[in-house]
């Protein structure tokens, strides 16, 4: 891939401005002599117990740091396995809701959050009003008998009551864990019966695509499981559901809780830098869901840094990400509070009523950053939407796109109909580390199909099989150094099994499962997961290459590659959702197979091509690539429960043995 032209370069004007060169110079003015991201990048590695203490210093964290002066005030070094076990600032305590409602102090009447949803409705809440409100719920969740390390759960959409409810249990000092309410009631139990909360928010009903899903039975099966929970609190989020649907009368109501108190100040109970704050889930396809416990101070620390100095937000942006309760985009984007932005939150459907609906509130709110998945992105451009020719964006500076693969061709699509002048950052880590291994900066190019860097204090790269550092050559993710966000492990695990998903493959090195390329420019192109990566005739083939040529075809909507072991060796199969206009014909599947062999190779020729009526994907819309390959090959899917639509895993089955 020549790199001779960047499809996008940051105007002086921009990089002069950024919170990245601002930091450059406070580095530099300790006798540094950082001149770009790279040899900032290079300081930050090398340098990373100063590194973390100047983020912590540069973003204003609130709390008590420690003994700082003397090195094993930020960090200690494990011994034995020192990347693993360094515990980062051994002495420090604060609270995460406290840095995240700190500029309410600052500008009480300024709005904190903007939300909208798919019916049209709309809210506004001010910096105080929030603050009011956390108060209100703190106040209930205290006379429920909620404390430092409580867990309390959230089977919600993403909806203001959900940011309440978790800075009002985050502020005592418990723990906080959530999932969306399309989650079925096994997928919620295997979640949340494993970390026995105390306390649940749910809703009673909610709209998406056009459609209302009461949740009355749910939440009473749920409640009914579940021995831990003590109280429930139900808001009344479906209003017209209110006459249908009667209250549980064992449920308390959101309403009448926040009529029962008087707001007051906040008391924050400050806790360890390494307590837990957040409960995260891993998808559960290859078996009962790994409940990801994650530690105050590293989420906080990391999120400040990925967002005030990768994704540039300042005081006063207007910060979208759509996402939902059950992603851990929601406590990414949740955490943009703590740098003084507003979050702008949309729940439903993000292509209802209008497919361009999320552009609109884009132009109407002034969003600054506006985050999606690359999927979205992949759909919009199929459907021929072009914000650009209906929107006007002039505050929107950053796009990130994160969840799978983003190709070229959307790098492209993103500058043509989105914005010229947009910095395009595709984003990549996951619910493992609650945050980012790469991800953009806001002063140096894009460039088409890349990542543009790893994230600062983290020495990312890519290693062969001997566990080997290559560079241009496709290699297996991996970070060599130890940093604040790693998880604290699994919940109510000794430690193997944690050790075993990260640790177990290459000595003291953190591996992440991506099939992922270095490039000269220090970025990274990815191919997808390793665990899904095709090896016909012993020639190692990311999904996504396929997925890149397959979905450009006008007549496919979705597509999902998986091996097929026949005789020793793996043949590519693959499934396509077409559009509805058009069917799998002896054209069409020849067209496809020309076109991999012309732009991959005759190895990314699938051996057989089905149509299917959709994709099966997990409930934030990943492919579920090894559950399909697992049903090609005759074995067990685990977790039917993690998946969205796993009716479709019986079409699969039909279709490879018809």
């Amino acid at each position: 891939m020549s790199h001779s032209e960047p499809i996008w370069t940051p105007s002086r004007e921009r990089v002069e401005s950024s919170n990245l060169t601002q930091f450059i110079k406070h580095i530099n003015m300790q006798g540094e002599a950082i001149s770009d991201y790279n040899s900032l990048h290079n300081w930050s590695v090398k340098e990373k117990k100063r590194f973390w203490l100047e983020v912590w210093q540069y973003c204003d964290i609130i709390g008590f740091m420690g003994d700082c002066i003397h090195g094993e005030g930020i960090a200690k070094w494990g011994n034995f396995y020192p990347s693993r076990d360094t515990i980062w600032f051994p002495q420090a305590q604060l609270n995460y809701a406290e840095n995240l409602l700190s500029y309410a102090f600052q500008k009480p009447n300024e709005i904190a959050i903007e939300f909208k949803n798919e019916c049209g409705q709309s809210r506004q809440l001010t910096w105080q009003k929030l603050c009011d409100q956390v108060s209100l719920m703190q106040q209930w969740l205290k006379q429920n008998g909620i404390e430092k390390g409580d867990v309390v759960a959230g089977y919600l959409p993403y909806i203001p009551e959900s940011v309440i409810a978790m800075l009002a249990t985050t502020s005592l000092g418990a723990i906080w864990t959530s999932t969306s309410p399309d989650f079925g009631v096994e997928s919620v139990v295997e979640r949340f019966g494993q970390v026995k909360p105390k306390i649940l928010f749910c809703v009673n009903g909610y709209n998406f695509n056009g459609k209302t899903f009461e949740m009355h039975d749910k939440n009473s099966e749920i409640v009914s499981t579940i021995p831990s929970i003590r109280n429930i609190c139900q808001i009344e989020y479906l209003v017209e559901n209110q006459q249908s649907e009667p209250k549980n009368s064992n449920f308390s109501d959101w309403e009448a809780i926040l009529s029962s108190y008087i707001p007051r100040g906040i008391r924050y109970q400050r806790v360890a830098f390494n307590d837990p704050l957040y409960v995260l889930y891993s998808s559960g396809t290859t078996g009962k869901p790994k409940c990801i416990v994650h530690s105050v101070g590293g989420t906080i620390l990391n999120h400040l840094k990925e967002h005030q100095l990768h994704c540039d937000i300042q005081p006063g942006d207007n910060v979208l990400y759509y996402t939902t309760c059950g992603w851990m985009m929601w406590n990414w984007h949740v955490s943009s509070l703590a740098s003084g932005a507003t979050l702008v939150i949309y729940d439903g459907s993000p292509v209802h009523p209008i497919p361009s609906v999320l552009w609109q509130v884009a132009q109407e709110l002034d969003v600054t950053l506006f985050g999606t998945s690359a999927k979205y992105l992949e759909a919009i451009q199929k459907q021929q939407v072009s914000p650009s020719l209906h929107y006007d964006l002039p505050k929107l500076r950053t796009l990130c796109s994160t969840g799978s693969v983003l190709y070229p061709e959307q790098f492209e699509f993103v500058y043509s109909h989105i914005k010229a002048d947009l910095h395009l950052a595709s984003i990549s880590g996951g619910t493992d580390i609650c945050g980012c291994f790469v991800l953009g900066n806001p002063i140096s190019p894009v460039y088409k199909g890349e990542c543009q860097s790893a994230g600062l204090g983290l020495e990312v790269s890519a290693f062969n099989e001997e566990g080997e550092p290559v560079a241009e050559q496709r290699g297996e993710l991996v970070c060599l150094n130890s940093f604040p966000n790693q998880p604290l492990g699994f919940w109510q695990d000794d430690g193997e099994k944690y050790h075993n998903a990260y640790w177990g493959k290459y000595p003291n090195t953190w591996h992440h499962g991506d099939d992922v390329k270095k490039t000269e420019t220090s970025g990274f192109v990815f191919y997808g997961r390793s665990d899904t990566t095709l090896n016909p005739g012993g020639v190692r083939i990311g999904t996504g290459e396929i997925y890149r040529q397959v979905n450009q075809i006008d007549s496919i909507l979705d597509s999902v590659a998986v091996g097929q072991l026949v005789n020793g060796d793996e043949q590519i199969v693959l499934f396509v959702k077409l559009n509805p206009e058009h069917s799998l014909t002896d054209e069409l599947v020849g067209d496809i197979k020309k076109r991999l062999r012309n732009q991959c190779s005759p190895r990314h020729v699938p051996s057989k091509i089905l149509a299917i009526s959709d994709i099966p994907k997990t409930k934030s819309g990943k492919i579920v690539e090894l559950a399909v390959k697992q049903v090609v090959n005759g074995q067990t899917v685990n977790n039917i429960g993690a998946i969205d639509n796993p009716e479709l895993l019986d079409e699969v089955a039909k279709l490879i043995h018809s």
